[in-house]
């Protein structure tokens, strides 16, 4: 066991730096609280992993081929999501204040977000692939410490952001960044078809 976590830690670290997710988690952390970012990836993360895991273990790498698919369906909800963070949300000033103080709806919608990024992502197809070869267990523990591990440091880059941008830019940023990985998943499931 110990072998498949230093082995899954180690590789899905290195997968996710400049992966798309992390620059979405840098993008979180411009809006939302460091800790309800974390939450949200981490539980993303230890939900998907552990499909990755029972994916690997039953049916090996032969799930790459319908990596397409879940490219394209994740691209068009990334488009969407870019649409709704362009046109905002007006919030009362009671609203603002629960929104505030609410947390639940940030680390929801980082969860969700980050859900989606990874099906189908390089981390995931790894974790698929040490699960055909190493323990289980080991490798679902592993990669989503890897994963956090690598996210954690680009919210500290996006906490650092979010102090020096008013929030016309970093809502443009998130918007472009939504629709870059949109289409960036649009594209690399209609070529790898």
């Amino acid at each position: 066991m110990i072998d498949a976590l230093l082995v899954s830690t180690a590789v899905i670290f290195l997968a996710e730096l400049g992966d798309k997710s992390q620059l979405m988690a840098m993008t979180f952390a411009t809006r939302y609280r460091t800790r309800d970012v974390l939450l949200g990836i981490t539980a993303a993360t230890a939900v998907v992993h552990l499909a990755s895991v029972g994916i690997g273990r039953l049916i090996g790498t032969s799930f790459a081929s319908y990596q397409w698919i879940i490219s394209i369906v994740a691209g068009v909800a990334f488009l969407a999501f870019a649409a709704w963070t362009l046109r905002g949300d007006e919030l009362s000033d009671d609203e603002a204040d629960k929104a505030r103080r609410s947390k639940g709806a940030a680390i929801v919608a980082v969860g969700v977000a980050f859900f989606l990024a990874e099906l189908g992502d390089k981390t995931m197809l790894a974790t698929i692939t040490l699960a055909a070869k190493e323990e289980w267990v080991g490798t679902w523990i592993g990669s989503t410490v890897g994963m956090v591990a690598a996210d954690a440091l680009a919210i500290v880059v996006g906490r650092a952001l979010g102090k020096k941008l008013p929030e016309k830019v970093i809502k443009i940023v998130a918007t472009l960044a939504f629709v870059a990985f949109g289409i960036l998943l649009i594209v690399e499931g209609l070529t790898s078809r």
